[in-house]
């Protein structure tokens, strides 16, 4: 069974690296905006704060979910997983189907820039408090997701130094493009890789919940595949019927 266990480390990585990417390409969109409209001085320090604090929220909570039983540990994690997949497969079905509007990180950039555009600049090199703040804020409101997937993968398998590890590694990556383009990652498939994150978090929900309640699931760790492709199917089977019930909406007249 090692093929198996090799599998699943394998998917387990994939899903810790595209949801890490994904929150950081968002992250990185705002700490630019601040950076080039308010000081990068600023923007960084802001940024540099709340990627520490993540980090404290890594080995706080990581160090208190690793005395809990396992089976417990992995119902509840299973469960959490569960929600917080389903939201964000909610949220890309809908947005690939038309339903709701693409996530665009240009149009977030621009939305940022003009806000932030507003307010009167600081002294040169004064530090800039809104810039200070609003990096604080986006880096750290979306890193707390990345930090639920890494504790909750981590945790569930025992192997949460390979979840951060290949976190702060995409992280590192993303940024580093991010910043030495000076624009945002407009054209990474961000809604493409949401459903692609979603789908695998709803799986080892399933399966790590389905775990802790005692469930003996056949083939082992390789019946995370076939999951997976069970939610696959129903992902792609719903787009285009939400595409469908849409276009009809559309076409009917208003009164």
């Amino acid at each position: 069974m090692e093929s198996t266990g090799v599998l699943s480390t394998v998917l387990f990585m994939l899903a810790v690296v595209l949801a890490s990417a994904v929150e950081m390409v968002e992250a990185v969109t705002i700490v630019l905006a601040a950076g080039m409209t308010r000081g990068w001085r600023s923007a960084i320090e802001g940024a540099s704060v709340a990627l520490l604090l993540l980090a404290l929220l890594v080995v706080a909570f990581g160090s208190t979910l690793g005395n809990l039983d396992v089976a417990v540990l992995r119902t509840v994690i299973g469960g959490l997983l569960l929600v917080f997949g389903l939201q964000w497969l909610q949220k890309a079905i809908l947005r690939a189907s038309g339903h709701k509007d693409k996530h665009d990180e240009q149009a977030i950039f621009n939305r940022e820039v003009q806000e932030l555009s507003k307010s009167n600049p600081m002294a040169k090199g004064k530090r800039d408090s809104i810039a200070f703040a609003i990096s604080l804020k986006g880096v750290f409101l979306e890193g707390v997701e990345v930090i639920v997937i890494v504790i909750s993968f981590g945790a569930s398998s025992g192997r949460l130094g390979l979840a951060a590890l290949g976190a702060s590694v995409t992280a590192l990556v993303v940024g580093a493009i991010g910043f030495s383009l000076a624009k945002p990652l407009a054209k990474v498939p961000e809604n493409a890789m949401k459903l692609g994150v979603a789908n695998m978090l709803v799986t080892f929900g399933t399966f790590w919940g389905g775990e802790g309640l005692g469930i003996e699931w056949p083939l082992q760790d390789a019946f995370i595949l076939v999951l997976l492709g069970l939610f696959a199917l129903v992902t792609f089977v719903s787009i285009p019927i939400l595409r469908k019930s849409r276009i009809a909406l559309e076409r009917v007249p208003q009164q």
